[in-house]
């Protein structure tokens, strides 16, 4: 029996349909959407970073910006699933969340969109790649986001000794045996007398009048203030 060759031509046609679905299906089904969630410290709170991306994995993690991406926990993870083609994007809430270091989240994203994987930063309005193609353009903005959250970084580190130095002129640094050893920040700030400083200074008293409310020195009060200008340095060099 002959087949009309406009029924047979219409099947192929269907068949080729039928299959070109079924790579786009297959396709789909193999590559992940990630969203990365990084805070540096267990005190710290991600809900800034939770918006919805329809569709992602959250992967959410509690290291320093200072690690390399590849050597955190979840960021090993995404690289190991980049590498296997199993990646096809990867959202964070800022470039910064990627690292610290200008060189590293160059590297991270060179590596994640030779793989093909396209990343996508909410803050800065940014995706590394377009119609399957690196963006130039997002490429040169995250090599500029990347210098400038290093500079921060190094800006921090100056207020950090900056905090230390005066730390150490109110007598923050105690001498036992000959040898130097630095009061613990946190030990110092929870002691009942600071709680009271920092409790009056937050309510926008002066210095002298929250000495008068805390029923301590002036040179207490002082102390409080270059301790914990030297701590929150400190915290924030970590993020």
């Amino acid at each position: 029996m002959l087949l009309n060759p406009l029924i047979l031509g219409h099947k192929l046609v269907h068949v080729k349909i039928v299959i070109h679905l079924y790579k786009l299906k297959s396709h789909n089904t193999m590559k992940s959407k990630v969203h990365y969630i990084r805070v540096s410290t267990q005190e710290q709170n991600t809900s800034r970073q939770k918006e919805i991306v329809f569709g992602a994995t959250v992967f959410e993690e509690k290291e320093s910006g200072l690690i390399e991406f590849s050597k955190r926990t979840k960021g090993a993870q995404i690289m190991a699933m980049a590498d296997a083609g199993e990646l096809e994007e990867i959202h964070v809430h800022s470039i910064d969340r990627l690292g610290r270091n200008t060189l590293d989240i160059l590297n991270t994203i060179q590596h994640l969109t030779s793989k093909g994987v396209n990343v996508i930063s909410k803050k800065e309005g940014l995706q590394t790649m377009v119609d399957g193609k690196e963006n130039p353009i997002a490429k040169m903005m995250v090599g500029i986001l990347a210098t400038l959250s290093e500079f921060e970084i190094n800006r921090m580190k100056e207020r950090q000794r900056d905090g230390i130095a005066k730390a150490k002129e109110r007598g923050v640094y105690k001498t036992n045996g000959g040898h130097k050893q630095r009061e613990s920040a946190e030990q110092f700030l929870n002691k009942k007398s600071s709680k009271k400083v920092l409790k009056y200074l937050a309510q926008g008293n002066s210095l002298r009048a929250t000495a008068k409310l805390a029923e301590v020195a002036l040179g207490t009060v002082q102390k409080v203030v270059a301790v914990k200008d030297a701590y929150d340095a400190t915290r924030q060099i970590v993020d």
